[in-house]
């Protein structure tokens, strides 16, 4: 036991430093100010360890010209498709920020689902429904899979859970929850600071992980819808601050808010369908109890990492 409990440990130190590093740099952020009629600096702002220039290539429409910082675009303006090679690779998604003469914005994203986005030379947003339906949910996906916080809530959720009629309960309470303060802030009517609610977000694995540690007829227990019901509205503050990130359309508003919750949905139910299969071929076997504590512990330990530099990062 104490060998399974190093290797434990060696495994959460090394999922710690992952972790953060790949949910942190799954978006790149590409800025264009209209300094001219049809001409724009481009730059990239948002990166990681590697400029986003190495990673990704923009495909510029047939019109326009690129150099290092200047595009320009001619009489017709920025008008036509954009795409962005290497999306899907290391950046799950890229943000187009457009800035125009007239003081007006928009925001385009580009995922590998959705690699290129329509462009109408003027700060219009014609951009359809379906497009835009189909970028939100690819968006709302790859964050769930990608933000391992939320990945490992819903992993302690279901150990302390199993896999029966209460854990259908408490996925429903935690998909209400989530989906309510997800569109109250991405709305702009529930306003917090992004530090607090990613602190309580770690504070809340640690708890759930440590109720799932022992059999003790706690609420959370006898109540696991109630717990991830409450958890789940902090959860949601969580996914309104990458939305805000990613930016939302003035037209079609609730089209994007609505599909990004569906993508969230959608992938916190694949991680479901994942592990129900691997845990119906493991529950019987003596190893797989043992290893469940040192699994928790693991879950727990890179939630208290978590939540001791997010409260640091308040005060600090």
């Amino acid at each position: 036991m104490k060998r399974v409990l190093h290797m434990v440990m060696l495994a959460t130190l090394a999922l710690m430093a992952s972790a953060v590093a790949a949910h942190e740099m799954t978006m790149a952020e590409m800025e264009l100010r209209e300094s001219s009629r049809g001409e724009f600096l481009w730059q990239w702002t948002v990166s990681g360890n590697k400029p986003a220039s190495e990673e990704l290539t923009p495909v510029w429409p047939e019109d326009c010209r690129a150099d290092a910082s200047v595009l320009r675009c001619g009489e017709a303006g920025l008008r036509g498709r954009l795409a962005i090679e290497g999306v899907g690779k290391r950046y799950s998604a890229a943000m187009v920020k457009v800035f125009w003469l007239d003081g007006q914005s928009r925001v385009y994203t580009i995922t590998a689902g959705q690699p290129t986005v329509q462009l109408y030379g003027s700060a219009e947003d014609q951009r359809g429904m379906g497009e835009i339906a189909r970028a939100y949910t690819v968006l709302g996906i790859g964050h769930i899979l990608s933000g391992f916080d939320h990945l490992l809530f819903v992993f302690a959720l279901l150990v302390l859970v199993g896999f029966n009629r209460k854990l259908v309960l408490a996925l429903t309470a935690f998909t209400l929850a989530h989906s309510l303060t997800l569109a109250l802030a991405a709305l702009g009517w529930l306003t917090l600071r992004r530090p607090p609610v990613e602190a309580a977000i770690a504070l809340s694995i640690v708890l759930v992980a440590g109720e799932a540690l022992h059999q003790r007829p706690t609420l959370s227990r006898r109540w696991p819808a109630l717990v991830a019901f409450l958890f789940g509205l902090v959860h949601g503050l969580g996914f309104a601050g990458a939305l805000k990130e990613i930016g939302l359309p003035q037209h079609h508003l609730s089209v994007a808010l609505l599909t990004f919750n569906v993508g969230v949905e959608l992938g916190q139910l694949l991680v479901v369908a994942v592990a129900y299969p691997v845990y119906r071929a493991f529950a019987g076997s003596p190893k797989f109890a043992v290893a469940r504590a040192p699994a928790l512990y693991a879950i727990g330990g890179v939630a208290a990492y978590w939540s001791i530099g997010r409260i640091v990062s308040i005060v600090a």
